[in-house]
């Protein structure tokens, strides 16, 4: 397996594919980085291919906010939209351009 070049990068704002949600990126895995235990319990019609981009995002729903990884092939990016309300962004964002968000200088990415 070869890692693909990412789609999306820090501070872009996405929604998934399948399910009701959408989010910022707060960190790439340039491929499947999480538990073989969390990849199995996705039902294997969903399950998403391990040789692409992963990523962290500050997730929202009608309903909570979460942390969500999420394959890339599940992922659109979704700044037309607007600005996600996620509390976490003010700690990790200076703020939403109208495009994306731009990471505070003092935040790094695990």
């Amino acid at each position: 397996m070869t890692a693909r070049q990412a789609k999306f990068t820090l501070g872009d704002v996405v929604r998934h594919r399948l399910f009701p949600f959408r989010g910022v990126v707060f960190d790439v895995d340039p491929e499947f980085a999480n538990t073989e235990e969390w990849w199995l319990a996705i039902p294997e019609n969903l399950r998403p291919r391990k040789d692409q981009p992963f990523y962290h995002v500050l997730a929202e729903n009608d309903d909570s906010y979460y942390t969500a990884y999420v394959s890339e092939q599940n992922l659109i990016a979704d700044a037309d939209n607007g600005p996600v309300a996620h509390p976490k962004t003010a700690e990790m964002f200076e703020g939403f351009d109208g495009a994306r968000y731009r990471l505070k200088p003092d935040v790094r990415a695990n």
